[in-house]
């Protein structure tokens, strides 16, 4: 995809500029509790997980795959910037590397792809701008 400035920015902040990082070099990485090794997305100032006040998240690489729970597809633009793209197919998707960590992001296979609950889809990215991504997912083929 081209990048488009149009489309509202995310702003990294101190806790999740590793991850904006990974994805503008086209790789997930998730945050990372240091006390109890667990993902968490976003990263909060307490783990979500094992609620330590002090996770001093680490940003690490995943494989990206993933199990469809959930879809919508949107057929009118709210936002300006996503006028030409409408309809796109929006995914809930389980991550492979922790179940309890779910995005949701764009499918790039578009409105006419088969979908089904447990299908499984790889992340890729959507740019935004120089030195922005986002994470969409593509369908795997078995």
């Amino acid at each position: 995809m081209t990048p488009d400035a149009t489309k509202p920015l995310p702003v990294p902040d101190e806790l999740s500029a590793g991850y904006w990082a990974a994805a503008a070099a086209g790789t997930l990485a998730l945050p990372r509790c240091s006390v109890c090794k667990q993902y968490a997305l976003p990263p909060t100032a307490v783990c979500p997980n094992c609620r330590s006040a002090e996770p001093a998240y680490t940003t690490e690489p995943v494989a990206g795959g993933g199990t469809i729970r959930s879809w919508t597809i949107v057929r009118d633009s709210f936002l300006p910037g996503f006028a030409d793209d409408v309809p796109y197919v929006l995914v809930d998707v389980e991550l492979d590397a922790q179940s309890s960590i779910r995005m949701i992001g764009r499918l790039v296979d578009g409105v006419d792809a088969p979908l089904a609950v447990g299908h499984h889809v790889s992340v890729t990215f959507d740019a935004l701008a120089d030195g922005m991504a986002v994470p969409a997912f593509a369908m795997e083929t078995t």
